[in-house]
């Protein structure tokens, strides 16, 4: 009866046979694993490296594009005329919008009148139609719409103005009655976005609080400079659009007075050279006629220290009625 008790119960060998099969295939899982996690990471290392090789070369194309770059990716096929805006449903007019405006955001070459004269044609159709929108919109421009446009504004004005050779020049060329002796090639697409930008300023529909957030410090300086143009229908504009800029933004009113003081101290005490001092002598004009009395001490020092230091240069002839 014992024995037959002892038969009932399992054998050790059987036991140490079952362990071990336990164990053999917990190695084997775990070789299993350690093979799949060996492949997972040589397709990764593969894929990263892969992903490397793929991202060096754009890596070495980031930067700014050059506007060849743009060109050969708007000319031919993609640089087409938009549809017009009375073409298109009110809900569509401020996508059609910022395209026009991403389009005009493409700067052409004008020394050379053959090349690319399609797509100088569709800006310049472009621009017009920009500035008939922002003349006759009817709603407050979005916070996105003005960041574009003054993007636009910038892509196209912003630029290195010539290096002025002022001592091979002879000083009656300014006394011409015809003071447009410099023309700049470019000016059939600059005129109208200067058009635009004055339009834009003007316009009811324009949120000052949103537009100063891009007509800041850095905007004004760089549109001040452009008052060294050569070409006097640019500085017109010039003056027109700052005098605006002045009158609405308030906020602006003092760093532009001190913006047009150091542009003076630069002419009266170092460069004695500027082509906009008769143009920014007429602003200041406007500027002055606003002035509340009593004067502030602002005021006396720039009376004292940039318009009267103003009669001894010797090209005074130039300026003098402004002065």
């Amino acid at each position: 009866m014992i024995k037959q008790i002892l038969n009932k119960l399992p054998k050790k060998t059987s036991l140490k046979s079952s362990h071990n099969d336990e164990g053999k295939n917990e190695l084997d899982s775990a070789a299993i694993d350690s093979s799949s996690v060996k492949v997972s990471n040589s397709s990764s290392s593969s894929n990263s490296s892969s992903f490397r090789s793929n991202a060096e070369p754009n890596s070495k194309k980031s930067g700014p594009v050059s506007v060849t770059q743009v060109l050969e990716v708007f000319t031919h096929d993609s640089f087409e005329a938009l549809p017009n805006f009375r073409a298109v449903s009110n809900s569509e007019k401020n996508n059609l919008l910022i395209k026009k405006l991403n389009m005009c955001c493409v700067v052409f070459n004008f020394n050379d009148s053959s090349k690319h004269a399609k797509e100088k044609d569709v800006k310049k159709q472009t621009l017009h139609e920009l500035v008939e929108y922002v003349s006759s919109v009817s709603t407050k421009f979005k916070f996105f719409t003005i960041q574009q446009i003054t993007k636009m504004v910038a892509a196209n004005l912003f630029r290195c103005l010539p290096n002025l050779n002022y001592e091979n020049k002879v000083i009656d060329l300014y006394d011409q009655e015809d003071d447009e002796f410099c023309m700049d090639p470019s000016w059939p697409h600059l005129q109208i976005v200067y058009e635009l930008l004055l339009r834009f300023i003007a316009s009811t529909e324009t949120d000052l609080k949103l537009a100063k957030r891009y007509i800041d410090h850095s905007f004004l300086l760089r549109l001040l400079d452009l008052f060294d143009s050569e070409d006097q229908r640019e500085r017109e504009y010039l003056k027109t659009i700052t005098h605006r800029i002045y009158g609405k933004f308030m906020v602006h009113r003092p760093f532009i007075r001190k913006a047009i003081n150091n542009i003076f101290y630069l002419f009266i005490f170092e460069t004695d050279k500027h082509n906009g001092v008769s143009e920014l002598l007429e602003l200041l004009g406007s500027i002055i006629n606003g002035f509340a009395l009593p004067l502030k001490e602002e005021h006396k020092a720039f009376l004292a220290h940039v318009l009267i230091p103003r009669h001894k240069p010797t090209n005074l002839s130039i300026y003098q009625q402004q002065l």
